[in-house]
């Protein structure tokens, strides 16, 4: 019996799976394509040697060269991703038991209850409090960046309905602990729908969760209708940090719940404020001094757990012996409940996480991506010895006396909070003020750091280089779903934020490239780099839709003819990189469909928000723009979700966006029936072929833009925004024309 014992505690909490018939592959597509491409620079070069190198063919020659050039470079870095991907599976029944378990902090932030509603980020509050884990070892922040009171008040309500709502998922054991989402499900996912006792149970609270919803609904119009006088925005407010502690016993037996905390930090329009990383060092801090959990879990406020066992699932990796000591987080995807069949948008991201944070998991860990992830605390600390004698931590932590003592000590567990429902002492409030990180260290060596939107690239990218790995958890039930963006406009707002943040980081001293290889192995770096350049395809893409189509259209080849040996290379280079997407597509779960879907995306993207996003990173760079933040609108729009649904585009976009690829795909259909007349009058179908391929390549896929121009509804392209895309294309043919042939 005892060596029985002895065997089930030595069995590993988690293994990882490498499948090398897809290493195989991919190694093999790196070579054959490495190679074309050094024929296809050697037929480049080649150009410039020749006699009938005239210069009025040398622009277009150099820009297309240029171009190629640019998208080799991004390719080489993205071949680190398929270098050793590695799948991980987990083993949480094998873990301590559960007085034995570590305590854990959940942060969850908003900034704006008007684009953020409040009864969906209750929602989220609510499913990470019915977490399946000792609810004494569970601690709730809610960062509410704008200082609403409607915030504050649906902490207040959301803690009474927890009280009714955390029984029933754990009596039942309900698997989908979000109440929006599960009574919204047509699915049941608990084994009682046959009891009586427990549809009367479930009838009972969902009445209670209509009441909830009601509360925060009615106080939300008080608060709009009466309007506010002292002077209170969300950009100019002092820090409140309040402790929820409504006392129902009165309704209901007592239950034993997570604590809660609700936090605003202080902001003043003089000082940044350093957006959502910000936000999060705030709760660092405050946490230390209340809870001081060793690990931390981050969630976004769309982003809900879907399952109750991610903190387990976590723990297989942060207790394993032979990885914690390095460990400094669990990244798990980011998944979308409200994704449509076909996911017009590429909302859900499969590239990313099938490919790209498997690719990283299999070096030295993927970087973080936002949300769903858990934070080892000391992991934030930067590269200072809190345990050295030497150390004066005052001047990078701050002055705060209770942070440093929860430094310092490693199993300090501070009160959670005050008694009955006073406020935490000036000390916790100082660690909420726009003051306490002047002259520190926050967020340039520790915490979430600052200098980007995109704090998890830049923060996962450093603890790497500070010589902590990190860890990719993919279960096959989701355990986090989001509610993603399903129209237009606001995915290429978003795309233009995350350009943007990206290329900030690739442009600072720490770029992947330079700051990466001495801290880190080159394929890790390599990885980085690719996600911080990703915005860069916007430079060739922009040319590979404006100067082979023009070059076209007066009759001058940029590609060798069809008879010439040249040719199959540049055709197997074309054609490999669409192969090699359709398969990964294909062996992850994909269709064929969706491979198109991913292309035009791909397409749409480079073209406007990723072109938009290097103008705001180079404006910034150039101190003529300071950073900014959007947050993304999660309120539901009914007609736009229909149209979603429907798979139809909407185009109710900024012109700003809209015009650019309306503008091209006209651009690209005169220019191949142009080609097509010209090239059946002269005949030289021989050295035009590859010429006539990409503006059908480009028409057919982005062939839901031309559906856009015809379309009647209200989310098809307006009639100003033709005339505006028109105007553009005159522009490009009677002005470019004369500049590049």
């Amino acid at each position: 019996m005892n060596s029985n014992m002895e065997e089930t505690t030595t069995l590993p909490l988690n293994i990882s799976d490498v499948n090398k018939p897809m290493i195989f592959t991919n190694r093999l597509h790196m070579l054959l394509h490495s190679i074309a491409l050094c024929f296809l620079f050697y037929y480049r070069l080649c150009y410039f040697f020749q006699s009938r190198a005239t210069p009025p063919l040398l622009l277009p020659w150099i820009l297309v060269f240029l171009s190629e050039i640019i998208l080799s470079f991004i390719w080489i870095l993205g071949q680190a991703y398929r270098w050793n991907p590695i799948s991980r599976t987990v083993f949480p029944q094998r873990l301590p038991e559960d007085q034995k378990l570590p305590h854990i902090d959940v942060f969850i932030c908003t900034a704006d209850p008007t684009k953020e509603p409040t009864i969906d980020v209750m929602n989220i509050l609510l499913s990470a409090m019915a977490l399946d884990y000792p609810p004494d070892k569970l601690h709730l922040y809610v960062s509410d960046d704008g200082g609403s009171a409607v915030t504050l008040n649906g902490m207040r309500v959301a803690w009474k309905f927890a009280r009714w709502w955390i029984p029933f998922c754990t009596r039942y054991r309900i698997r989908c602990r979000c109440p929006k989402a599960y009574f919204s499900s047509q699915e049941s996912d608990d084994d009682f729908g046959g009891d009586m006792e427990f549809v009367a149970h479930r009838k009972m609270i969902k009445e209670k969760y209509e009441v909830f919803k009601e509360d925060m609904l009615r106080f939300r119009e008080d608060e709009v209708h009466s309007g506010d006088a002292t002077g209170i925005t969300s950009q100019n407010h002092a820090s409140i940090i309040e402790v929820i502690q409504e006392d129902s016993r009165d309704e209901i037996e007592p239950v034993n719940l997570p604590s809660l905390v609700y936090v605003s930090r202080e902001k003043k329009p003089s000082h940044p404020h350093h957006f959502k990383a910000g936000a999060l060092n705030a709760l660092y801090r405050i946490s230390a001094v209340m809870s001081n959990s060793p690990y931390i879990l981050v969630l976004d406020c769309d982003m809900f757990c879907s399952e109750p066992d991610s903190v387990r699932q976590a723990l297989c990796f942060h207790l394993d012996p032979k990885l914690s000591p390095s460990l400094a987080y669990v990244q798990f995807p980011q998944k979308f409940h409200n994704i449509s069949k076909n996911d017009i948008y590429d909302s859900q991201h499969r590239s990313a996480y099938k490919v790209l944070w498997q690719g990283m998991d299999g070096l030295k860990g993927p970087v973080l991506s936002g949300t769903g992830f858990y934070m080892k605390r000391e992991a934030l600390y930067g590269n200072y010895t809190i345990k050295g004698t030497e150390l004066e931590p005052q001047q990078q932590f701050g002055a705060s006396n209770k942070l440093i003592k929860s430094l310092k000590q490693q199993n300090f567990t501070p009160d959670l909070m005050n008694d009955g429902k006073a406020l935490p002492d000036e000390e916790t409030l100082l660690l909420a003020s726009c003051n306490y990180e002047t002259n520190t260290k926050w967020g340039q060596e520790i915490g979430f750091l600052y200098g980007t939107v995109c704090e998890d690239v830049h923060t996962g990218f450093m603890l790497n280089c500070n010589g902590w790995n990190s860890v990719f958890c993919d279960p096959s039930k989701p355990q986090f779903l989001g509610n993603s963006t399903t129209n237009l406009n606001e995915l290429l707002i978003q795309g233009t934020r995350w350009g943007s943040g990206l290329l900030d980081i690739g442009s600072s001293r720490f770029c992947p490239l330079i700051y990466g290889p001495q801290r880190m192995s080159l394929l890790q770096s390599l990885c980085v780099a690719e996600l911080t350049y990703f915005p860069l395809y916007c430079l060739p893409l922009w040319c590979f839709a404006i100067v082979p189509q023009l070059c076209l259209l007066y009759g001058f080849s940029l590609c060798p003819k069809v008879s010439d040996p040249f040719f199959f290379i540049f055709l197997f280079i074309f054609l490999s990189s669409l192969t090699k997407h359709l398969v990964e597509v294909l062996t992850t779960g994909g269709t064929f469909r969706k491979w198109i879907i991913e292309q035009r995306i791909w397409m749409m993207k480079s073209v406007t928000c990723h072109f938009y996003g290097l103008l705001d990173a180079t404006l910034k760079k150039l101190g003529l723009r300071e950073g900014s933040f959007m947050p993304t609108n999660k309120v539901e729009d009914h007609e736009q979700t229909m149209l979603y649904q429907m798979d139809k585009y909407d185009f109710r976009t900024s012109k700003m966006f809209l015009v650019p690829m309306v503008a091209i795909i006209i651009f690209n259909m005169s220019c191949f029936f142009g080609g097509i007349y010209r090239v059946a009058s002269v005949g030289n179908w021989n050295s035009m072929f590859m010429q006539l391929l990409l503006p059908c390549y480009v028409i057919v896929v982005n062939y839901p833009i031309i559906e856009g121009l015809i379309r009647k509804d209200k989310g098809s392209i307006s009639t100003s925004v033709i005339i505006l895309s028109n105007f553009l294309v005159i522009i490009i043919h009677f002005i470019l024309s004369p500049l590049l042939i």
